[in-house]
């Protein structure tokens, strides 16, 4: 194809809320160097400073980067996210979702895993690396010509990863001359050739000659290049500008440093509890799976520094002084700090004022002066190179700005080797603490060392925390990724296309326990619901019979149900979205639901089961395989019904830590008013309730046991393929679906209604239940389980009290007082009651506390 470069950008805001009358941070090099910056939006995001560098003189000095400049957290990972949107409005959800992402070391490393997650790539992120990793190959090298730090070198564990044929989306903080894109592509397309690249960089500066260089280069390769930037302008110099930036920074960083302070900060290490295997940044490549697992571990490391640090939660209303305190990351280690920071940003709300920046190779002039980009600066030896044990001893001073009335810096570095490197804008800035962030590579004696980063930084801060993260490298018997689905009918009774389970078979592990053994552990704290299984009911023949009559009766009417909240579905989450059934009891509504789309539509939409377990939320590594193979903003979690809310709120809670997925439940009757997209709110029979793996694909319910399950394991289960001669699960699915074609026109009418009308959850069915508990003395909304379903269950499932039935309910009960009547349990009537029935689990049970009465709790 022909070559082409297209340019994309828009105006660009972001940062803190400058004050009215506070300079630009630029003033003072432009006024001096005479540097012109033109064009939207960039005062906004840059400043300016000098370099110490011979080959550039000046510095554009990132406001929303977290490198040198310390910056809110939220504002960084947004104009990262804001940016991956932009390209992925270029290429379309797509390409988007099939382009792989290469962030420049060493601004952009965390800044290319931002516009990955921006863009809803699903193929993953790469940055290039300045650190030689000897376990892992090389794929390949390129220069960056003008820097002060020249080779990069790319060391993907996944060669592949940069052998697709999706386009290939180049991240760095700006785009200056464009030469270092052009190595880049080069160096690539000579392994691998394609036929687009996309380069996004937060600010495009570049001149006339350098777009049409691009173009040539572009022309020259047959590939379309195009360029997406948040702002874009021009950087005008003199033509003396090397000579006269040389004099600038040689007239003004010759003052000595002032004294440290008499007091000198506190040094302590605090663990965070890195999750084992989880990669540290995209050295070696970071994707959907990657994403899922930082984000589910991200609220308990935050937990834990902000313990640590003895910050307030965002809701105590406790008098006192707002701390101020930096996440500090160490050059390359970038997007891990950066999301430390945004998880205890919104722990402590307004209640602390959180930072975030890196330290740096690049060395730069510092000068305390409001319209000056960089105020002061730390000068250290690395830590994290080979030569950093050796070079412990060695120490250099720290380089705070002077006076600004003198317009002074630091000491001249003609004594700084290659191997130092620099932190900006922390001394004298007011940090109450700071928290390092380093990979265990760079937990080395250089940083513990006198002049090392940790003893500067006490030098200038009350309080500095340690966070070590350990280094990941790839290795030969590293855990493979979480297995493919499970089908039918090695899995489940169901088709193969009825339902894929993200689940790990469990068939030949021995987890069943006698009913009331469970409830005995359970109460008691001993052991939680998920780390074992009930016996499963096996129906009596009457009992069977009911079944089959409720099913009979009730199957227009869950039919019509079933099409509304489909319709319902495809108009708001349309046009495909990806059915996720919460396994069990949603599942054979999910298949419905797909079945609906199929047989009405003309749909073949994707369906997922997958666990949830209250009290320790939903399975993350489930949540990764669908991030991997879909937009988690297609996802649709499907339940059969609500009763008093607990799942629903479960399943919000999960899902906070995975802003991408939706957070909202869909289910075929709501009769507690916990959600808005629903079949019906009627408290009604569904037949599926009222058996256990028989109607659900000869499933069990899930299992979470940590000697089962291990990290990178979907939760497990069991198929009980012994059942298969009472299993009804296809027979009850046919039968509902056999009544799509004559309720089709009311359902859709019904769905039109709902999507006029006003479905806020009132959450009255959690109300109620708080009412119940306070009634009967119980003390625990856990024990008070509302509506058919949840009643059945109890009765299936747990050790029941009682039953609470509305007066003059029907046949929809008749199973319930069967099941009931067999296990000795009194069904109370009343007319105050919200629901059809109410199912109530002795409370304080003990094995041999309870008689046919249900009076024996003490």
């Amino acid at each position: 194809m022909n070559g082409s470069v297209r340019e994309h950008s828009s105006q660009a805001t972001g940062g803190d809320p400058a004050q009215p009358s506070a300079p630009w941070s630029g003033t003072w090099v432009a006024e001096r160097l005479g540097v012109r910056l033109t064009g939207d939006g960039m005062r906004q995001l840059l400043g300016l400073a000098l370099r110490r560098n011979p080959k550039r003189a000046h510095l554009l000095v990132s406001t929303v980067l977290g490198k040198h400049v310390p910056q809110r957290p939220s504002v960084v990972l947004e104009a990262g996210t804001r940016l991956g949107a932009r390209v992925r409005e270029l290429l379309g959800a797509g390409q988007a979702a099939d382009a792989v992402v290469l962030g420049f070391a060493e601004t952009a490393t965390g800044l290319g895993l931002t516009v990955a997650y921006g863009m809803g790539s699903r193929a993953g992120a790469l940055h290039s690396t300045r650190r030689a990793v000897a376990e892992v190959a090389r794929f390949g090298a390129f220069e960056e010509e003008h820097s002060h730090a020249t080779s990069h070198l790319l060391l993907p564990k996944d060669p592949g990863l940069l052998r697709g044929d999706g386009p290939l989306v180049l991240v760095d903080d700006e785009l200056s001359t464009g030469r270092t894109v052009r190595n880049t592509i080069a160096a690539l397309h000579a392994v691998h050739p394609r036929q687009r690249y996309v380069v996004a960089a937060l600010v495009d500066t570049r001149g006339g000659d350098d777009v049409a260089e691009l173009e040539k280069f572009a022309a020259d390769l047959g590939a379309r290049i195009d360029v997406v930037a948040l702002a874009a302008g021009r950087v005008r110099l003199p033509a003396d500008v090397l000579e006269r930036g040389s004099t600038l920074v040689a007239r003004h960083g010759g003052t000595p440093a002032p004294a440290p302070a008499a007091e000198r900060g506190t040094v302590e290490r605090v663990e965070l509890g890195w999750p084992a295997g989880l990669p540290d940044g995209g050295r070696h490549g970071f994707g959907p799976r990657e994403q899922i697992r930082l984000e589910a571990a991200l609220p308990a490391m935050a937990a834990r520094l902000a313990d640590a640090l003895g910050l307030p939660a965002a809701g105590d209303s406790t008098p006192g002084e707002v701390p101020r305190v930096l996440v500090l990351g160490t050059e390359e280690l970038m997007y891990a700090p950066l999301r430390l920071a945004c998880a205890l940003e919104e722990r402590t709300g307004s209640r602390a004022e959180i930072r975030f920046s890196t330290t740096t190779r690049s060395p730069v002039l510092a000068v305390d002066d409001p319209g000056y980009a960089i105020r002061t600066a730390l000068r250290f030896p690395a830590h994290d190179t080979p030569d950093a044990t050796r070079d412990a001893t060695r120490t250099t001073a720290s380089t705070t700005a002077a006076d600004p009335a003198t317009e002074t810096a630091q000491p001249p570095v003609a004594g700084a080797a290659p191997e130092d490197r620099y932190v900006y804008n922390v001394a004298g800035q007011g940090f109450d603490a700071v928290v390092v962030v380093t990979d265990s590579v760079g937990d080395t004696p250089a940083l513990h060392a006198p002049g090392g980063l940790l003893d500067q930084l006490a030098g200038c801060t009350p309080a500095v925390l340690l966070a070590v993260v350990p280094s990941y490298v790839p290795a030969p018997d590293e855990p493979a990724p979480p297995p493919a689905p499970l089908h039918g009918p090695a899995f489940s009774s169901y088709d193969p296309e009825d339902v894929a389970w993200l689940l790990r078979d469990l068939s030949d592990v021995p987890l069943e326990a006698p009913t009331e053994e469970r409830e005995e552990a359970i109460q008691a704290g001993g052991a939680h619901y998920a780390e074992s299984l009930p016996v499963e009911y096996q129906p009596s023949p009457e009992y069977q019979r009911l079944f089959h009559s409720a099913l009979e009766s009730s199957a227009a009417r869950l039919a019509r149900a079933v099409g509304t909240v489909t319709e319902t579905v495809l108009a708001e989450r349309g046009p495909r979205p990806v059915l996720v059934s919460l396994a069990r009891a949603g599942t054979p509504v999910g298949v419905l639901m797909r079945r609906w789309a199929r047989q009405t539509r003309g749909l073949d939409l994707p369906h997922y089961a997958v666990s949830i377990v209250r009290g320790r939320g939903i399975d993350t590594n489930a949540l990764a395989h669908l991030a991997a193979h879909h937009d988690p903003a297609d996802i649709v979690f499907v339940d059969g019904w609500t009763g008093k809310g607990a799942i629903t709120r479960e399943l919000a809670q999960a899902l906070a830590a995975h802003p991408r997925f939706v957070p909202e439940l869909a289910v075929l009757a709501d009769p507690g008013s916990c959600v808005s997209t629903f079949g019906t709110r009627e408290d009604f029979l569904i037949p599926s309730a009222c058996l256990n793996s028989t109607v659900s694909g000869l499933i069990s319910r899930t299992v979470l046991r940590a000697d089962l399950i291990g990290p990178h394991d979907f939760h497990g289960a069991k198929f009980y393929r012994e059942l298969a001669g009472n299993d009804v699960s296809r027979h009850f699915v046919d039968t509902v679906a056999a009544h799509f074609t004559e309720v089709r026109d009311g359902a859709v009418r019904d769905a039109a209604a709902l999507a006029a009308a006003d479905r806020t959850p009132s959450w009255a069915g959690w109300r109620a239940v708080e009412e119940i508990s306070e009634a009967y003395g119980i003390g625990d909304v856990n024990l008070i389980k509302p509506g058919v379903g949840e009643t059945t269950r109890v009765l299936l499932r747990r050790v029941p009290w009682r039953i609470l039935a509305r007066r003059g309910a029907g046949a929809d009960l008749d199973h319930v007082r069967l099941l009931a009547e067999q296990r000795g349990v009194p069904v109370e009537e009343t007319d105050e009651l919200p629901y059809t029935c109410v199912g109530l689990i002795h409370p304080r049970y003990t094995r041999g506390a309870t008689g046919a009465d249900g009076k024996a709790a003490r």
